[in-house]
């Protein structure tokens, strides 16, 4: 484990639940910062979704959890619970930073408001990541990935005559936790000089709106019009859609006239094949796209279906057309490229033996991002986070226990 990383010795606790706040903390804890995760004595609602070994679900093995959450430490406190939130005050006074991805509205409820943080400790940064932040209108709104994804005009996707689609995956969630985690490094800089704590605000409709859609508000403001087009996009230079091949599926993106002519070369062995260059309907791209594009899928199909992925993806990066496969998961879990940089981690879960998981986000020369235990256990750290930090006696325990408050 390399002895100077980047946050060693910085100190976060991590309430919340899912993924916004799991994923920004499990990036800090990357950095060398210890994680404590706060959950509720029930557990995370996270180890309740797979996948699981053998498809058996267990609270202690689920793979998205293990995603999470390697690095933390675990204890169980409700902090909706009196008793819980003037735990959970206590530690936070003795903790750097504060993760957190409950509604504002929530935390208000139960007295765990920035202010009232900020008086147990005015140096700790409290970092929130909620669906629309904690200021404006729908600051309290209640909002999972899909809704986020749409209010953020990220559900562009799909056949014009169906319902929109999201993304893949939970990427609202992650972009936030994204964000949430280079502010948090931001306010910790910031302290540095004046030894104050911040409320660090992150909406993730802002950050997914802002940061991904960009270009498209830019078009929206400029009065242009956005309509889904199932596999492809009618708003740029054909092609740029994902077609079959020979074992799969590839993305054709061609911006650049140089690129797309050197497809036509490739697949003409060696010039433009003549129904191409004698069509005067092909000389618009821009126009082949919004009306020919499916007879040019056709024309192409040939080739494509008479090739591999991995073959499409080499002769194309020979010749610098951006032309890529598109990977499944075992695709990806076996690329030599990947490997190579140090992508994926070998963690020992205990009782389950070397897991196979993501691993460094990004490579940093001097203080490498690292992974330096598995994801613990339900409260695996009860003891040492409320014995040894806050002083409780064993009685305290056991009446905490018995009245759900851990």
């Amino acid at each position: 484990m390399p002895k100077d990383r980047a946050l060693n010795g910085v100190r976060i606790l991590e309430t919340g639940s899912f993924y916004s706040a799991a994923f920004c903390a499990k990036l800090l804890g990357g950095l060398g910062a210890e994680v404590t995760k706060v959950e509720p004595p029930t557990g995370d609602c996270s180890r309740r979704y797979g996948p699981f070994p053998g498809d058996m679900p267990d609270a202690d093995k689920s793979g998205l959890f293990w995603h999470l959450n390697t690095g933390k430490r675990s204890i169980t406190l409700d902090i909706e619970n009196p008793t819980g939130g003037e735990l959970l005050l206590r530690l936070a006074a003795k903790y750097d930073v504060l993760v957190d991805n409950n509604l504002p509205m929530d935390m208000k409820r139960w007295g765990l408001t920035y202010d009232a943080i900020q008086q147990v400790n005015p140096g700790l940064v409290m970092t929130t990541v909620t669906p629309f932040g904690y200021s404006g209108p729908y600051s309290d709104y209640k909002a999972g990935n899909l809704e986020v994804c749409a209010a953020a005009g990220a559900c562009r996707y799909g056949l014009p005559d169906r319902e929109p689609l999201k993304p893949a995956g939970y990427q609202a969630h992650a972009q936030g936790g994204v964000h949430a985690a280079a502010a948090t490094v931001t306010a910790l800089l910031a302290r540095l000089k004046d030894g104050l704590g911040q409320h660090v605000d992150i909406s993730e409709a802002t950050a997914w709106a802002t940061f991904h859609n960009l270009v498209d508000i830019y078009s929206h403001l400029a009065g242009a019009s956005f309509k889904r087009s199932g596999y492809r996009r009618t708003d740029t230079p054909y092609p740029h859609t994902t077609l079959p091949c020979k074992d799969g599926y590839v993305m054709l993106i061609a911006v650049q006239g140089r690129q797309w002519k050197t497809f036509l070369e490739l697949i003409g062995d060696g010039k433009v094949p003549e129904w191409y260059a004698q069509d005067p309907r092909f000389k618009d791209r821009f126009e082949v796209s919004r009306k020919y594009a499916d007879e040019l899928d056709q024309r192409i199909s040939g080739w494509l279906m008479a090739h591999t992925k991995e073959e499409i993806f080499s002769l194309c990066h020979e010749r610098a057309i951006p032309f890529a496969p598109v990977y499944t998961v075992a695709d990806l879990v076996a690329q030599p490229h990947l490997h190579s940089r140090g992508f994926f981690s070998q963690i020992e879960q205990p009782g389950d033996g070397v897991q196979t998981q993501v691993g460094a986000p990004f490579q940093l020369s001097e203080t490498p991002w690292s992974v330096t235990r598995p994801a613990p256990r339900l409260g695996q750290h009860n003891d040492d986070v409320f014995r040894a930090e806050l002083g409780l006696a064993r009685s305290e325990l056991v009446q905490l226990r018995q009245t759900a408050v851990i």
